[in-house]
């Protein structure tokens, strides 16, 4: 993602308990979920994960390069994680050579790019040919709101659109998988509701932002109801039919 349209969910996310909660959020789990069997029967070699932040997708695999503009969060990915490489780098101009790479994953990043054609052609460009690319992103028109706008969204894409967009950076359509349904929409429209009314609320009373970590026993609550509010979110993806899908799974092949 691009630093002048940072995602404002980093705010909440500064030390390592908070990177913990951020890492068990419901959709979070959900896509990484989604990544982590698209990629289990790949023949894998170097990977590349564009735009990981501090919550990278996948995470089974030590030969991986996590990249993002955000040095601060890599540092703090090092900390949390340990596996693999980490770069700074955007994802329109990539720091890597030709045909690097034999997997990269774009989990969440197209949206919030304002060139997201040069950034595929740059994916593109690093992948080998037979290479494979993961791609989730937001899905349909008409489901772009108030949550799009709160983390910066450019856009969100049909399907049809996305295909497009990866036919024309030299891929081929492998498979599109179901990750997130219009449960998830209405979820994040009243968490970014009330997100933005703390926010102004804070704003009008000038209250000193706080880095107090919360304590463990709301952690384990925090993280106990994501887990079921996950297998809710699952189960009202797979249920409704793809058309109403607010995030999809695209496997695609470098040509």
């Amino acid at each position: 993602m691009m630093s002048k349209n940072k995602n404002r969910f980093q705010d909440f996310f500064e030390n390592e308990k908070y990177v913990s909660l951020k890492n068990h959020l419901y959709n979070y789990l959900l896509r990484r979920r989604a990544v982590e069997k698209a990629m289990q029967n790949e023949p894998k070699e170097l990977v590349l994960e564009i735009g990981s932040g501090i919550s990278p997708v996948f995470t089974s695999w030590d030969r991986i390069v996590y990249s993002d503009v955000s040095a601060s969060a890599l540092e703090m990915l090092k900390k949390t994680h340990g596996k693999g490489q980490c770069v700074v780098a955007d994802a329109m101009n990539l720091p890597f050579a030709a045909e690097s790479f034999s997997h990269v994953i774009a989990s969440e990043v197209l949206e919030h790019l304002e060139d997201d054609r040069k950034a595929l052609k740059e994916i593109s460009r690093v992948t080998k040919p037979g290479g494979a690319l993961m791609v989730t992103f937001p899905h349909r028109h008409f489901y772009f709101a108030h949550d799009d706008r709160f983390v910066h969204h450019y856009r969100r894409y049909e399907l049809s659109e996305m295909i497009s967009r990866l036919e024309a950076a030299g891929f081929r359509l492998v498979d599109v998988q179901k990750v997130l349904g219009p449960l998830e929409k209405l979820t994040m429209l009243l968490v970014t509701a009330c997100a933005s009314g703390w926010q102004n609320f804070n704003q009008k009373r000038r209250f000193k932002k706080t880095q107090a970590p919360p304590p463990d026993f709301l952690i384990a609550l925090f993280k106990g109801l994501n887990k079921f509010y996950a297998v809710l979110a699952w189960l009202d993806a797979m249920l409704m039919p793809r058309a109403l899908s607010t995030v999809l799974l695209i496997k695609a092949k470098k040509i």
